[in-house]
C-alpha cells in the first residue's frame, strides 16, 4: 500500500509538471532544460554516496538503466514541443499496455484493465482533438516503448542486495554526463528567478524523488503495477489544471477520470491476485504420490 500511495505521488508530481518544462523549454530549449535538470539532481544525489561502495554489478546495471531513462526523457521532451497535448496524452499512455507485455505472466483480465484506463486517458486528453500524426506522435510512441522498457529492466535486473540510491544516483549521473556534454554551448541567459525555481522543480521533484520512489516501488511490486499507477499521471495533469489554473472540468473529462480510476483499482486488484499463492493447490498426481 505504502508502495502504490508513492507511486501516486509521483504521477501527481510528473502531472503537475507539464506547466513548467514548456514554459523552460520556450526560455532555454530541450537540451539545456534537460541537462540542468540532471545537474542540479546529480549535486544533490551525489554527497549521499560519500559513505556508500558501489559494487560492480550496481555500476553495470546503473548505466544500463541511466542510458534507458535518459532516452525516455529525450524522447518525451522533443516529443511534446512537436505534438499535441492530445496526442502525446494518448501515446504515451500505451506504457500501461506495453509494460506488462513485456513483463508476461499476467491474466488476461490485467489487459482488460489496462486497456480501460488507456481509453480513459483518450477521453481525459480529447478535448483538444486527435490530429493527423507527425515526427512528434513517433517520439512519443518510441517514448512509451523506452518507458516500458526501462520499468520492466528495472524490475528484472535489480536485485533485494542492491541499494536503490546507489542505482539512482548512477543514472542520474549518466543523464548528467549526456545532457551536460550536448548542451554545452548553450547558455542560461535568458534565466530568471522564475525559470530557476522550475529547474529546482523538476530536478528534486521530478527527478531526485521521483526516480528513488519509482526504482524503490518496482523492486516491491511489479513493473506491470507500477505502469498502472504512474499511469494516472494526465488525471492529476487535469485535477491540478483545474484547481490551480482555472480550467473547468468537462463531462468528457470526467467521463475519463473515471475510466483511468476504475481500470487502476482493476488492474490493481487483478495483479496483486496474480502474485499470491493459489488457495486451492492442486492435488499431487497419483502416480507422482505412488511409491
Amino acid at each position: 500500500m505504502t508502495g502504490d500511495l508513492l507511486l501516486l505521488a509521483v504521477a501527481a508530481i510528473w502531472g503537475s509538471s507539464y506547466l513548467a518544462a514548456k514554459t523552460l523549454v520556450v526560455a532555454g530549449g530541450v537540451l539545456l532544460v534537460l541537462a540542468l535538470r540532471y545537474l542540479v539532481s546529480a549535486a544533490v544525489l551525489l554527497p549521499l554516496m560519500l559513505r556508500r561502495r558501489v559494487r560492480r554489478r550496481e555500476l553495470a546495471v546503473g548505466l544500463l538503466l541511466g542510458g534507458t531513462q535518459a532516452a525516455v526523457l529525450a524522447l518525451e521532451t522533443y516529443g511534446v514541443s512537436m505534438t499535441s497535448a492530445t496526442n502525446a496524452g494518448v501515446l504515451i499512455s500505451l506504457t500501461i499496455l506495453i509494460t506488462p507485455l513485456m513483463q508476461g505472466g499476467l491474466p488476461p483480465r490485467f489487459f482488460a484493465a489496462a486497456a480501460l484506463a488507456t481509453a480513459g486517458v483518450a477521453l481525459l486528453v480529447a478535448g483538444p482533438g486527435w490530429r493527423t500524426p507527425n515526427w512528434g506522435d513517433v517520439l512519443m510512441l518510441l517514448a512509451a516503448l523506452v518507458r516500458a522498457a526501462h520499468v520492466t529492466l528495472s524490475g528484472r535486473l535489480t536485485r533485494p542486495a542492491d541499494d536503490t540510491v546507489t542505482l539512482t544516483t548512477i543514472q542520474t549521473v549518466v543523464g548528467a554526463v549526456l545532457f551536460g556534454a550536448a548542451a554545452w554551448p548553450l547558455t542560461t541567459t535568458g534565466f530568471g528567478a522564475g525559470e530557476w525555481a522550475g529547474i529546482l522543480y523538476l530536478a528534486l521533484g521530478c527527478s531526485v524523488f521521483a526516480f528513488l520512489v519509482q526504482l524503490w516501488a518496482i523492486r516491491r511490486t511489479s513493473p506491470a503495477r507500477a505502469s498502472l499507477l504512474l499511469g494516472t499521471e494526465p488525471v492529476w495533469a487535469v485535477l491540478i489544471g483545474i484547481s490551480l489554473g482555472g480550467e473547468h472540468l468537462t463531462l468528457l473529462a470526467t467521463a475519463g477520470i473515471t475510466l483511468v480510476l476504475a481500470g487502476t483499482w482493476w488492474g490493481q486488484r487483478v495483479e496483486r491476485d496474480s502474485r499470491l499463492p493459489s488457495p486451492h493447490p492442486a492435488a499431487p498426481s497419483p502416480v507422482a504420490a505412488a511409491p
